[in-house]
């Protein structure tokens, strides 16, 4: 499956036990994220869906859920890679004090990941590698997740082509510092992350 993700997850606590069955979305807290991050937009509400509909939004499109001790956030401009990016990504990070928060960034043509890790608003990791180039961006300590991944460029191996698959990379940082769970399994609890409710905005 190729996955197209433009994300940012931000937890208080253990993932595994923050998302959890009963979930409830905070429509209200949403809008102000909303408007937090586009002030100067014309902001129009547009319903509510889940995380599996809002993983690669449409481009004047933007999604948000707010819930106890967590927050997610949908936006296609994480994608550009450039300061308004890092932007949104630092932002979300913010919105939770004392949270912990991944930003995930996958195409599902271009083989690429870009993940950032923040903890209590504070950047720890930043890492962009695509098959192509190899490691483009590496700063910050490894993420256990991460590490069994670069075995083979800590061995001597070069990282072009890249010797492993950005989107198994991603997925794999998701799952266990993002969700506590891998993104499209449901649980023995019976939580999905792909059902999480989020409100759904239109820039204008």
């Amino acid at each position: 499956m190729g996955w197209s993700v433009a994300l940012a997850c931000a937890s208080e606590g253990e993932p595994g036990k923050v998302f959890r069955p009963g979930l409830v979305a905070d429509p209200e807290a949403a809008a102000s994220m909303a408007r937090g991050l586009y002030p100067a937009a014309s902001l129009v509400e547009t319903g509510d869906t889940v995380l599996d509909f809002a993983l690669w939004p449409y481009e004047d499109e933007l999604f948000v859920g707010v819930f106890d001790r967590a927050l997610l956030l949908c936006d296609r401009r994480l994608f550009c890679l450039d300061d308004d990016a890092r932007r949104i990504a630092d932002t979300a990070a913010a919105a939770l004090p004392g949270a912990n928060c991944g930003v995930l960034v996958l195409h599902s043509v271009i083989s690429g990941c870009w993940f950032r890790w923040y903890e209590a608003g504070e950047l720890r990791r930043d890492v962009f590698v695509t098959a192509e180039d190899g490691v483009v961006l590496d700063q910050g300590p490894r993420l256990p997740a991460e590490r069994p991944f670069w075995k083979a460029i800590d061995e001597g191996a070069d990282d072009v082509p890249l010797p492993f698959d950005p989107e198994q990379f991603g997925l794999a940082l998701a799952e266990r510092h993002m969700f506590g769970r891998h993104l499209a399994e449901r649980g023995p609890d019976g939580f999905l992350p792909m059902e999480l409710p989020l409100r759904r905005f239109k820039l204008g």
